[in-house]
């Protein structure tokens, strides 16, 4: 079973979960949890307030949606976000998936709680035939795999 859920810090924060918004649609639209400025130039993160539980052989891609990149001149700092299976409730966050936007444009873009900011897309993944298998767990959130 693949599913979003709501983080604890944010159980009170009347956030929603995604949701698709056509039968063919492919990611569910993910809303920032708090207002947010982005001045011309920088990064900033985005929470969302949800964690997302998966399979072990998939990951959920995040997307900017079409309209925050066109129309508003935001970009995902990290091109794709890509979100492991056990990212899911890890010990420094709790799996709280946090947005990486750039503003590219000359002035500051305010994004508002509510906001649709980004797409999810559930995927799954292959592996090579010699794999490698690590032992390592995952102990932390984001970057948290290694620089």
């Amino acid at each position: 079973m693949r599913c979003f859920e709501i983080v604890s810090d944010y159980i009170v924060e009347d956030i929603k979960l995604p949701t698709r918004k056509t039968k063919t649609s492919a990611g569910y639209d993910i809303e920032s949890a708090s207002d947010v400025i982005i001045s011309p130039g920088c990064t900033e993160l985005i929470p969302t307030g949800l964690k997302a539980y998966m399979h072990d052989d998939e990951f959920l891609a995040i997307h900017v949606r079409s309209s925050v990149g066109i129309k508003r001149g935001l970009v995902l700092a990290n091109g794709t976000g890509i979100i492991d299976s056990d990212y899911y409730n890890n010990l420094d966050n709790e799996g709280h998936i946090m947005i990486a936007l750039r503003n590219t444009t000359h002035g500051k873009v305010m994004i508002k709680k509510g906001e649709r900011i980004a797409q999810g897309i559930f995927q799954k993944y292959l592996t090579v035939e010699n794999d490698k298998i690590s032992d390592n767990v995952r102990t932390g959130g984001i970057g948290s795999t290694g620089e």
